[in-house]
């Protein structure tokens, strides 16, 4: 075995000093050190195999101030590389086969060892959505949520399911070694088992209980955590991500960011950038960005959710009692359920939907976003884009981008976070022609309506109809007047060529890839590229959705135009600057309007019946002197402002551009 330069053997007098301090080997040639390394601060170690030293030189400062030399102690070392400035101590058993970076801290464990040849992870199949099978994603350490996406969800092509396996196994057999790593700066405290863990730069796990084949890609831009009591096998988890408090995972994905504590349980699940799970149990979850949940009663089972916030009690159930546990739902992209919400699956929820009471229908409502689904009499009654008008629809809108809590610079999921996008307006386009056509077939003065096993009320499809144009207006609005920025145009030509889109791509269907948000005929491309073996590994793909997300606003306009045009009946060669400001007029007519059922919305948060349990021991005066001691004033809330700034912000921006348009006109 051939070794650096900067290393030797151990001269004659170290071997008899190591032995006077209690250490043992099987063979003391087969140790090796660095040039500068001095035995003083290794004692009752016993080695075996081939072992590789460096230097102890350095100090630790340990919490509370406590300080600790660099060295090895009361610890058994079997086939071990072992960096500069090691502290390992009280090791209960033995650490084998691992390759072991500078400033490490190992204190106070069971084992820590690799077991013949492992993937750390890598290649571990995940029986997501579907607990018996058919949907398996197989896990890499370079997994995003689109990747898992497509994997999972399109399974109607077989060849592509096949080569993107291929390519995952082939990365999990570029890892595959016999001999684990940790990385520099880490830290690995009382903790108990550790088999065939890769644990990357700067991790910190503390009271860990269990680790069993599995890879901590940590890093020092973003370091991971892993905490007490904590018990995880086939796993990977993602920088910046934190996973304690008795937490147990088995077969899981933890993507970057995420937060995993109070003893919260999954198996077969996927968790994308910074979702959230405490007290509650997941089992065949496919958790995309910002999936969050934090009640002890709450399950998410055999589903795919994304910006969304389970309440507690929320339940799903993904069989009938027959075939067994086969059925999976979707809930799209930022839902939210209530208290003891409940939904049988097969299912499907529109984006941006509340869910509230129990469901046994099997509804699809994926055409009407926006929306609230409420539970009557045993009866599901949907409620269309009611949702638009909620003040907690903009709050998340807005707090969303704020907790992206990722710290490294090489993000593995696209998150588009637009409320507004070619992909939920396209539903509304959608939704209107359905409302419209119930409204016909069973007439205007309906009292109610059916639609997939839900109830609409007549007031409700009208006010849904009108909620839905407002919003249409408002994106097709806030795109053309995006793209004309702050020109001064000379002429109706100089608009047209400014209207006229960068690209063709972006035409047609938009699909809602785990969190980015893409024309569909980009991901068919994409699909046709990797069946055809043009593309042929796991990088490339993140590669392609990562610059569809860069191109995003392009793509956008193209899609917009193509709207604009038919819902206004214009053409690049016809419109004119009086017909942009016939479309600024009625963007600036939602905008408005929308914000002001915001703002009445919010105002509901402190009514009289909101201050109820304030004051308790006082009269109404005193109440409501402690509501505002604790809540504010309405007027002074800080999201109250943000909705009144942004009317005028609003207002400002469109007269400025009907004012530029209008000299255009003379």
């Amino acid at each position: 075995m051939k070794f650096s330069m900067e290393y030797r053997n151990l001269t004659s007098s170290e071997k008899k000093q190591l032995m006077s301090q209690g250490c043992k080997a099987d063979n003391w040639d087969d140790i090796i050190v660095k040039t500068d390394f001095v035995p003083d601060y290794i004692k009752s170690v016993n080695f075996s195999g081939k072992v590789k030293l460096g230097v102890f030189e350095k100090e630790f400062t340990l919490p509370g101030g406590l300080k600790k030399h660099s060295g090895i102690s009361n610890t058994c070392i079997h086939n071990c590389e072992l960096g500069d400035n090691i502290l390992i101590e009280n090791v209960q058993n033995y650490i084998a086969n691992y390759r072991i970076g500078n400033n490490v801290r190992i204190q106070n464990i069971h084992h820590l060892y690799v077991e013949g040849e492992s993937s750390f992870g890598n290649g571990v199949e995940v029986s997501v959505l579907n607990e018996t099978g058919g949907r398996e994603v197989v896990i890499h350490d370079r997994m995003s949520a689109h990747f898992a996406y497509i994997l999972s969800f399109y399974r109607h092509r077989p060849a592509l399911i096949k080569k993107m396996q291929e390519m995952v196994f082939k990365y999990a057999k570029e890892k595959t070694s016999s001999v684990g790593i940790i990385g520099d700066d880490v830290s690995i405290v009382n903790a108990g088992a550790i088999k065939n863990v890769y644990i990357g730069d700067c991790t910190s796990i503390e009271g860990a209980r269990h680790l069993e084949n599995g890879s901590i890609n940590s890093n020092g831009f973003d370091p991971v955590h892993i905490g007490y009591s904590v018990m995880a096998k086939d796993f990977i988890i993602c920088s910046g991500s934190k996973v304690e408090d008795g937490t147990m995972l088995t077969r899981c994905f933890v993507g970057q960011a995420c937060h995993l504590g109070h003893t919260y349980s999954a198996g077969d699940s996927l968790f994308f950038s910074n979702c959230q799970g405490e007290n509650g149990e997941a089992c065949a979850l496919f958790a995309g960005p910002y999936t969050v949940t934090h009640h002890k009663s709450t399950l998410l089972i055999a589903g795919m959710f994304s910006f969304m916030n389970a309440g507690s009690g929320s339940n799903q159930s993904n069989h009938m009692y027959k075939l067994g546990p086969i059925h999976q739902g979707i809930v799209e992209r930022g839902g939210k359920t209530t208290s003891d919400s409940y939904i049988a699956w097969p299912a499907r929820i529109g984006a941006f939907s509340l869910i509230m009471g129990r469901h046994y229908h099997n509804s699809d409502t994926s055409d009407m976003p926006f929306s609230y689904l409420i539970e009557d009499n045993n009866e599901s009654v949907l409620v269309p884009g009611i949702n638009l008008r909620s003040v907690g629809t903009i709050r998340d809108a807005q707090k969303f981008p704020k907790r992206d809590n990722r710290k490294d610079p090489n993000k593995l999921d696209q998150i588009n976070f637009n409320l507004l996008s070619p992909y939920t307006v396209q539903k509304m386009f959608k939704a209107i022609d359905i409302l419209e056509g119930l409204k016909k077939a069973c007439g205007e003065t309906s009292g109610s309506y059916t639609y997939q096993s839900c109830k609409i009320k007549g007031t409700s499809l009208s006010k849904g109809i009108k909620f839905y144009h407002m919003a249409i207006n408002k994106f097709l609005g806030n795109s053309i007047i995006s793209r004309l920025g702050n020109y001064t145009f000379k002429s109706d030509e100089e608009i047209r060529a400014c209207l006229k889109p960068d690209t063709t791509i972006g035409l047609g269907e938009w699909s809602d890839i785990g969190g980015v948000l893409v024309p569909r005929s980009e991901v068919d491309k994409l699909i046709n590229n990797v069946e055809s073996g043009k593309i042929d590994n796991v990088n490339e793909i993140n590669q392609i959705f990562e610059q569809l997300h860069k191109d995003y606003y392009s793509l956008e306009w193209t899609w917009a135009w193509d709207k604009i045009q038919q819902y206004y009946n214009l053409t690049l060669e016809t419109i004119t600057a009086q017909d942009i400001i016939n479309i600024v007029n009625g963007w600036l007519e939602s905008v408005v309007e929308l914000d002001k059922m915001i703002y009445k919305d919010a105002k509901k948060e402190f009514s009289l019946t909101s201050r109820t349990g304030f004051g308790v021991d006082g009269d109404s005066e005193q109440q409501q002197i402690d509501f505002e001691q604790v809540r504010g004033i309405f007027e002074e809330n800080a999201f109250v402002k943000v909705v009144l700034q942004h009317i005028e912000k609003k207002t400002i921006l469109g007269k400025s551009l009907i004012e530029r348009l209008e000299e255009v006109k003379c």
